[in-house]
């Protein structure tokens, strides 16, 4: 079911009627954890055994780990939730990768292995609330969270259908106090929940489908693409993949907020980045904080000294990379941003301050440059090519197709009249968005749209809702991130 179809839109009004006709939490609270199984259930009813057992092994392990007399004892059950979903996680997502690139590294030095590989059909959205669950028990142990006695209220907190195939991860110390206490539906929340489920889908519907379009030919054909039609492929997928994912992020905020909660922003204008840390500050934030907090830190951060750094550097953005998907690619992309987090921080010892007067000037210096080398991570990340191998299976071929898009140069830089089209094609969508988030940027405020005068938002407004209708891609596509 996704955010983007007629089945959600019929779906989402019946419980929202409902949900506020109940008005007692425990009540709503109950509709909600029907309507979020329904929800994932959508998807296949057969993974809902995998949420219920991760829910009641977190749950049960976080009041033992609690009530614990020994720290030996508190260590068990935080083992137990840790290596439940990690066992979960690793068997769905990762089993086939790592069987098959064992029977191919074997075969390398001669040994003809016989390849175990399943059947295994990915459930949407593990790789969410796997992570949200751990963070649960994780603080718990820490001495950071007290657990829930109530069951339905942890249940809901795993659940949560706005954020639960997609994110944010959210953290228990947010979202559980807000599912517990009664909520308060204002008339700022409606407006702003408004807001991002319009802007969200506007984002997916309009940008990110029809630059699908786009990118999906130049990568397909990459042997034959000119320079110029493949740094406007890779262009074009970094916005397709912006607005795809926070398209997401902000209608799974506006579903919540229009019924009293209040997730995590996820996005922070993350092409405006000046450098590598920056970025991550700004791009899936609640992923990046999730393995700072859970990952780098625990690792050592930035303690152990300079060299240690950099290895819990590089660790962090390796998994990271691995946790987006079983595929070379993803590892790829994991150990270029982890080289390039950790080339930044040794080449900042060497800079010098910037005038007051040349800040401007520099920052969009940095701004450009940091994109530019965003790009090519993108590069990496989308380069997702299948090959058929000699046995009939289809094989990794994503290096394949990185060497093909960098060696484009060798078929000429100029722009052909099918660059230009589609240089003017990628403007169409991409500059609406551009043009907002500069003014967000501008004046600090994701919300500046609200201070603009009636007839300009108006104005604005019907331009938007012009574009949706006549450009609007209806047939509800998957997000991109549900296949992570």
């Amino acid at each position: 079911m996704f955010f983007n179809s007629w089945q959600f839109i019929v779906f989402f009004a019946v419980v929202y009627t409902t949900y506020v006709l109940l008005r007692r939490p425990k009540w709503q609270n109950l509709l909600l954890l029907v309507a979020s199984y329904y929800f994932y259930a959508a998807w296949d009813w057969r993974f809902l055994g995998l949420i219920l057992l991760s829910t009641v092994v977190d749950y049960f392990a976080g009041l033992r780990i609690v009530h614990a007399e020994s720290y030996g004892a508190k260590r068990r059950w935080v083992t137990l939730s840790i290596a439940t979903n990690l066992g979960i996680l690793g068997f769905f997502k990762y089993f086939n990768f790592f069987a098959d690139n064992l029977a191919a590294l074997l075969a390398s030095v001669g040994m003809n292995p016989d390849t175990l590989r399943l059947d295994i059909v990915l459930p949407v959205g593990i790789s969410f609330y796997t992570f949200q669950t751990m963070s649960y028990t994780i603080d718990i142990y820490r001495d950071r969270l007290r657990p829930t006695r109530n069951f339905l209220d942890f249940a809901l907190f795993v659940a949560f259908f706005p954020q639960l195939v997609a994110g944010p991860i959210e953290r228990a110390r947010a979202l559980l106090p807000q599912i517990q206490r009664p909520r308060i539906i204002t008339r700022e929340a409606l407006h702003s929940g408004a807001w991002l489920i319009y802007w969200g889908l506007w984002k997916k519907i309009v940008v990110a489908d029809n630059l699908a379009f786009l990118v999906d030919p130049v990568f397909d054909g990459s042997a034959h693409a000119t320079a110029a039609q493949a740094y406007l492929g890779v262009f074009a997928f970094a916005f397709q993949i912006y607005c795809d994912f926070s398209g997401y992020s902000d209608v799974a905020r506006g579903i919540a907020r229009v019924m009293g909660f209040e997730l995590m922003r996820n996005f922070d204008l993350p092409y405006f980045a000046v450098n590598p840390s920056d970025f991550w500050r700004r791009w899936h934030i609640s992923l990046s904080t999730w393995l700072r907090d859970y990952l780098y830190i625990p690792l050592g951060g930035n303690m152990g000294g300079t060299a240690r750094m950099y290895r819990n550097l590089f660790l962090t953005m390796l998994l990271g990379g691995l946790w987006h998907g079983a595929a070379w690619n993803y590892v790829w992309w994991g150990i270029y941003h982890g080289l390039l987090l950790i080339a930044f921080r040794v080449a900042a010892g060497g800079t010098r301050k910037v005038p007051v007067g040349a800040m401007k000037m520099v920052t969009m210096v940095r701004v450009f440059v940091m994109f530019q080398l965003t790009l090519f991570g993108w590069l990496l990340f989308r380069a997702t090519r299948r090959s058929p191998s000699p046995d009939g299976t289809l094989r990794d071929d994503s290096l394949g197709q990185i060497l093909e898009m960098l060696t484009s140069m060798h078929n000429g830089w100029g722009f052909t009249g099918e660059s230009l089209v589609l240089s003017g094609q990628i403007a169409f969508f991409v500059l609406p968005l551009m043009v907002v988030q500069w003014l967000q940027y501008r004046s600090d405020n994701h919300y500046v749209m609200s201070t603009w005068s009636l007839p300009v938002r108006s104005a604005f407004l019907g331009f938007l809702s012009w574009m949706w209708l006549l450009y609007g891609v209806q047939r509800g596509t998957a997000f991109i991130y549900f296949q992570f």
